[in-house]
């Protein structure tokens, strides 16, 4: 009796965690599908999918622990949350620092690969019954084709990511344009918040990340949940402080600088005139 009530409890605070965890996707996913509705750019609708894909992956977590782990909610809990989110979070960090012709032709690989995973991962013999009240595993319940796209697709984005927070820190601390790519220029007009930024960025994927390691001490489906909210939260952080950053992106062309830095001018003209 005293177990099954133990369980119990632990069931609900991870149904608790992983609710939280959806709820802050979902509030990064609207705020940046606001953005992208209103300016347009790639990177925004990037990250709006991935917040999506982070929401239903912890919608399906929330489910799971609040009525039990099925087959079809351990699938989708593994697409969404193990092959698809990080990729398309990665993909708004491409956008940024390789510019947009780099980030539409990766985007376009990342579509038909998003396709054939869904496809895998949905159709994929599961080789034993999930236990009641255990947390599944993809090694004991897929074959090596699902286990390798959830490897590749949440390893490589995640390093993607880390080293363009990185890059994009050691650029502005340079006084450079934190980008790659020559054909785009992204004007800092805060320097200090964007590194901060993208401090914060590297450390939430690394916790998004820390779930396996986590896992021996708080068990998986804690780790799982932890991860998730912590994860997410310190993202979403990341994102307001870039937002506040005020980042500009633009081709590189001549005349198109030399308009951005006679805007930028008249732009701090006019605030200094307004504050006398």
């Amino acid at each position: 009796m005293l177990i099954s009530v133990i369980q119990t409890s632990t069931s609900g605070l991870n149904a608790t965690l992983a609710g939280a965890a959806a709820i802050v996707a979902c509030a990064f996913a609207l705020i940046t599908f606001d953005r992208w509705q209103v300016r347009g750019q790639p990177h925004e609708l990037a990250w709006t999918i991935a917040m999506t894909l982070f929401a239903i992956g912890s919608l399906a977590l929330w489910w799971a622990e609040a009525t039990g782990w099925t087959i079809f909610v351990f699938r989708i809990f593994f697409l969404s949350g193990a092959v698809l989110n990080v990729g398309w979070l990665a993909l708004g960090t491409i956008y940024l620092i390789a510019g947009k012709t780099t980030g539409d032709r990766i985007r376009n690989y990342l579509i038909g690969l998003s396709a054939f995973s869904i496809g895998v991962v949905l159709v994929a013999p599961a080789k034993k019954e999930i236990s009641v009240g255990e947390f599944p595993s993809a090694r004991e319940l897929f074959g090596v084709t699902p286990r390798i796209l959830a490897a590749v697709g949440s390893g490589v984005p995640a390093m993607i990511i880390i080293f363009g927070a990185l890059w994009s820190t050691y650029r502005v601390i340079k006084k450079s344009s934190p980008t790659i790519s020559t054909r785009n220029v992204r004007i800092v007009k805060s320097p200090l918040r964007l590194a901060t930024s993208n401090i914060l960025v590297a450390a939430g994927t690394i916790v998004l990340s820390a779930s396996g390691s986590l896992a021996g001490r708080l068990g998986k489906d804690r780790a799982f949940a932890v991860t998730l909210l912590i994860g997410l939260c310190i993202l979403f952080a990341g994102f307001l402080v870039a937002t506040n950053a005020s980042q500009t992106t633009l081709p590189v062309t001549t005349g198109d600088k030399l308009k951005l830095s006679a805007n930028h001018k008249r732009n701090d003209a006019r605030r200094k005139n307004r504050k006398q």
